[in-house]
């Protein structure tokens, strides 16, 4: 089983660490805005976790992953991926993770659709795994604005956004520690979606912190 190397003493590590632990780069510094059609928009900053592939190494295997099945028309099928959800008061599974959530938090805290409190976590396992075009629940089917800030570490795959109502779809190839910040309005006027991809092999995790009510 891979051993996580975290720091036992309260210090906090360098902003640049590029030793043997993950750590958080500065979320501000290279953080790009792209606004979208209907009061939504994106916020993209590359590489805001360095040496995401230990964090992403620990996640596959200390995180309790589990497998679900969902009505498709007449039969259940199983989810391609396996999924992990955390609350607001459950410990999550990696200390940075916990100083993403803050960092978000203090980034964004004029936001109005509030602060981030749920994590949920999806291990993609190889290229077969994927997630169908949709929006997050809440924000679909209400007025109100959310925020859906998604980590990606592991492998880089295609992650996919298109108007509801139909049009051109962006595209975006995250890995190594991305992160995409979707607000306002995406989840209700906007899709998204992680397809299958043949030529890939590794695994990868999808960390989603997300506003309350939002699933």
């Amino acid at each position: 089983m891979f051993v996580y190397s975290w720091p036992m003493s309260h210090q906090q590590p360098s902003l640049f660490d590029t030793g043997d632990r993950a750590a958080l780069r500065p979320l501000a510094v290279g953080l790009e805005r792209v606004e979208l059609e209907g009061g939504a928009w994106l916020d993209v900053r590359r590489e805001w976790v360095g040496r995401a592939d230990l964090l992403c190494r620990h996640l596959v295997d200390a995180v309790p992953w589990r497998a679900e099945r969902r009505r498709m028309y007449d039969r259940m099928v199983d989810v391609p991926r396996l999924v992990a959800f955390y609350e607001r008061p459950d410990e999550l599974p990696d200390p940075l993770l916990v100083e993403a959530r803050r960092a978000l938090r203090a980034h964004y805290r004029g936001a109005p659709c509030g602060p981030v409190v749920t994590t949920g976590l999806c291990l993609y396992r190889d290229g077969a795994d994927s997630v169908a075009w949709h929006g997050d629940t809440l924000g679909r089917n209400s007025d109100r604005d959310t925020l859906v800030a998604i980590v990606s570490l592991g492998e880089r795959r295609r992650f996919l956004l298109r108007p509801a109502a139909g049009g051109r779809a962006l595209r975006y190839d995250l890995g190594a520690g991305d992160l995409l910040v979707m607000g306002g309005s995406c989840q209700r006027t906007w899709q998204h979606s992680v397809p299958k991809a043949a030529h890939v092999a590794g695994p990868r995790v999808s960390v989603q912190f997300r506003t309350a009510g939002v699933g």
